[in-house]
């Protein structure tokens, strides 16, 4: 069925979004058909991205995200089987048992709804694991089995069945997977894909660091393990950085414009985009979704060529697809994923009360 992916996201997803008036953009700004405006690029290297904002937000307060609930203790991820089911509503707590490579459990104890985005990445328990599609979880819940990628084939021992969040103090976040990861766990759907570009990352990034420092990068066979590598870090940091705080500043100027995600080109070639459903989701997904665009950016250098304004905007408007698929909780979430040519694209729909709008929306190249 063909359609237009941010035309629905106009009128039906985002529940009566109006459209911007016909007008001429700015200088420097593109206005897209769905109301969204692409700004002008920040460039570090072969990282460039696009600023994205919308002619409305929506409240997402509510919503828990992951890190803030492994934070918290109020969620918690094992090993399947890792969980006995209690009566609903009383605090449900781990006890181990038997586990698979592409299964894990988690329970959200909150009283929040809990937002689980692709490509999250939870550490600890046998092997590290990453999160295969968007959710809610709903608040209170009962164990829920969800479909995740292992990102570590080297290990399937553990001290603990439990998850938690990778990083460095002060900013303890499950890390998120970089483009190329995120696309095989989304789209393929397929376990030897992503240790294949597990793999090819790992390789990459020991190339690119100190003799010294290389050799603990192709020892380890944790995604998770080799980001934390401190010349890794450097690097990645080197790109990151930049444009992390450059748009955070932005984002807190465009505040009143509702900036609500980003287009990202690699070597001037369009590769991702996330948006979400308000400035302040954006916010609390935005350093780690940072870093995830700059260790793409690290292991894919070629010849630097500049990405520009309309090229954005074009991978934005070519959403027809040739195929729709679409999981739906009632009355908790909708997920919708779409087949173009060339493209793949993702819709989290919250069915939540007093919602019916689109949380995220993904979309890759092909």
């Amino acid at each position: 069925m063909k359609f237009k992916l941010f035309a629905l996201l106009s009128a039906v997803a985002l529940g009566g979004f109006a459209l911007l008036a016909p007008s001429t953009a700015p200088a420097g700004e593109v206005t897209l058909p769905s109301g969204y405006k692409v700004l002008e690029p920040i460039r570090h290297g072969n990282l460039t991205v696009f600023p994205v904002v919308a002619a409305r937000s929506h409240d997402t307060q509510e919503f828990l995200t992951l890190d803030e609930g492994l934070r918290s203790g109020d969620v918690i991820v094992t090993e399947s089987g890792g969980v006995q089911p209690l009566m609903r509503r009383r605090r449900i707590t781990p006890t181990p048992s038997g586990a698979q490579v592409n299964q894990l459990v988690l329970v959200n104890n909150s009283k929040r709804p809990l937002i689980l985005l692709a490509g999250e990445i939870v550490t600890g328990g046998k092997q590290d694991r990453v999160i295969g599609k968007d959710r809610i979880i709903p608040a209170e819940s009962d164990p829920v089995d969800l479909g995740v990628f292992c990102v570590e084939p080297g290990r399937w021992t553990g001290s603990s069945d439990r998850f938690g969040v990778g990083g460095s103090a002060g900013m303890m976040q499950a890390p998120m997977a970089a483009p190329n990861v995120r696309a095989k766990a989304m789209a393929d759907k397929d376990q030897s894909k992503v240790w294949a570009e597990v793999g090819r990352a790992r390789e990459s990034l020991a190339l690119m660091v100190p003799a010294p420092s290389a050799a603990p990068v192709r020892e380890t066979s944790s995604y998770a393990g080799v980001m934390q590598n401190e010349e890794v870090k450097h690097q990645v940091d080197s790109v990151a950085g930049p444009i992390q705080r450059n748009y955070q500043s932005l984002i807190q100027q465009l505040r009143n414009q509702n900036a609500v995600g980003v287009v990202v080109a690699v070597n001037g070639q369009m590769v991702w985009a996330d948006i979400f459903a308000s400035t302040n989701l954006l916010e609390r997904y935005w350093p780690k979704l940072v870093r995830s665009y700059a260790a793409e950016a690290v292991v894919t250098r070629t010849k630097d060529r500049a990405a520009d304004i309309q090229q954005a905007q074009e991978f934005l408007n070519h959403l027809d697809g040739r195929h729709e698929t679409v999981d739906s909780e009632p009355g908790l979430y909708r997920h919708t994923e779409i087949a173009g040519d060339g493209f793949r694209a993702f819709e989290l729909t919250s069915l939540l009360p007093k919602t019916g709008f689109d949380l995220h929306v993904a979309k890759m190249a092909e």
